[in-house]
């Protein structure tokens, strides 16, 4: 049923090898169940609740993507996306937004992502951003998502002369940066599952010397989700000043999946003539799956570049998703020692991925100021401004103005000019 189901012979691959690629998947990303409760949670949402939907949302959407499109791919809730969620969006505001209506945000990016993909426009919009800003949104992501792994281990704080400075280098912070120490040796061995390894590591030395208390078991019945289940709130996402965050949201998860799919699926070997097969399937699993996330309470659900790690294991099949689905829904018995995990653990892990998504800048020419300027104005806005949404919007008015005032309107997709100019209507409003 396996074979057939799922193509095994035809794709070169067989169940043992599905089954171990999928496990190498779980452990590459399982960083994941500590990392987004902890972000989200500063929102005022219940920590518990938010282990049980990260692994939920995360078990389902990976089985989903690997039974209705056969690819190798897990899915989560997305890095970078949960910090713009919880820092920019709700915290950013004041007070003014709350997590309900942040969450109704999530919920309408993702439907309109649905529509978009099923109409075919997706891969439109896609073409019509420039390249520079791309690789920028993923920089600026990750200078955003590495600083603010640097105030939760209070390696960076608040600084009333100069805006931030560095902190006190107390123990939680010096066992911290110990943890990142060793996720970078991990990382340069190659050893499978570094960050997990890292934030288990770190969280337990930590317990051993008293900085925090053990937990009280290992396994209990996953926290209830009722306190962030179904509690979003729509109507309240749908006001005008929030246009801006949806068409961020969806943004940076168009490229996020985008780019994620094309890059796994070539690894894997299911790409043939610049094509690949059941594309838009993918996209579809990946769009219903911020719909679901949001539903259950959690920032988008996207694609992850973790799949590469499972297809780098010989994974080639939807099997290798449905494996990595079924471990996130059995880690939500785990909730005693995922709880147990505090904000120094996890922090190293942040700055981690922030170098991860740092990797593409060399991509951007900065001698080329038509390029260099918008792509300059994204990466840096975000992290200083603590908007993701800020980032983008600066770098799409910056390069159509550009393009305009040099006389190489013609350059500019109309797409683009239309993205440009609800950009600077946002900043107006």
């Amino acid at each position: 049923m396996l074979e057939s189901f799922f193509k095994l012979s035809e794709r070169g691959t067989n169940v043992r090898t599905e089954l171990i690629a999928g496990l190498t998947t779980f452990l590459t990303a399982a960083y994941i169940v500590f990392v987004n409760p902890n972000i989200l949670s500063a929102t005022g949402m219940d920590k518990g609740a938010l282990i049980t939907v990260t692994c939920v949302v995360a078990g389902v959407a990976s089985i989903l993507m690997g039974i209705w499109a056969n690819a190798p791919i897990m899915m989560a809730p997305g890095m970078g996306l949960n910090a713009f969620f919880a820092f920019s969006l709700v915290l950013g505001s004041g007070g003014s937004i709350s997590w309900q209506e942040a969450l109704g945000v999530v919920f309408i990016s993702g439907v309109i992502f649905v529509i978009l993909t099923f109409l075919g426009i997706r891969e439109r919009i896609v073409k019509a951003i420039p390249q520079s800003i791309r690789v920028a949104t993923s920089v600026g992501i990750g200078l955003f998502i590495a600083f603010i792994g640097m105030q939760g281990l209070g390696l960076i704080v608040k600084n009333d002369a100069t805006l931030v400075g560095l902190g006190n280098l107390t123990r939680t912070v010096l066992l911290g940066l110990l943890g990142l120490l060793l996720i970078v040796i991990l990382e340069i061995r190659k050893i499978k599952g570094s960050i997990l390894i890292g934030i288990l590591g770190t969280a337990l030395v930590g317990m051993i010397f008293g900085f925090s208390p053990f937990p009280s078991g290992v396994i209990s019945t996953p926290p209830s989700m009722a306190p962030v289940a179904f509690k979003l709130d729509i109507l309240g996402a749908l006001k005008i000043s929030l246009w801006a965050s949806i068409f961020s949201f969806m943004f940076v998860d168009l490229f996020d999946s985008l780019g994620t799919l094309l890059a796994v699926c070539r690894e894997a070997g299911l790409e043939k003539d610049g094509d690949i097969h059941d594309l838009p399937k993918m996209l579809s699993a990946d769009a219903t799956a911020t719909v679901f996330g949001a539903l259950m309470g959690t920032s988008t659900t996207t694609s992850y570049i973790e799949s590469a790690a499972g297809v780098a294991e010989g994974g080639r099949s939807g099997m290798t998703a449905v494996t990595t689905g079924v471990l996130f829904l059995l880690a939500a018995f785990f909730t005693p020692v995922i709880g147990a995990v505090q904000a120094y653990a996890t922090a190293p892990a942040l700055i981690i991925v922030g170098i991860f998504m740092m990797r593409g800048i060399g991509q951007i020419n900065f001698y080329d100021f038509e390029e260099g300027v918008p792509a300059f104005l994204t990466l840096v806005l975000m992290p200083l401004t603590y908007s993701i949404a800020q980032g983008l919007v600066f770098g799409f008015i910056a390069f159509a103005l550009i393009k305009i005032l040099v006389g190489k309107v013609r350059e500019l997709d109309p797409i683009l000019i239309i993205i440009a100019a609800l950009c600077l209507v946002s900043l107006l409003i």
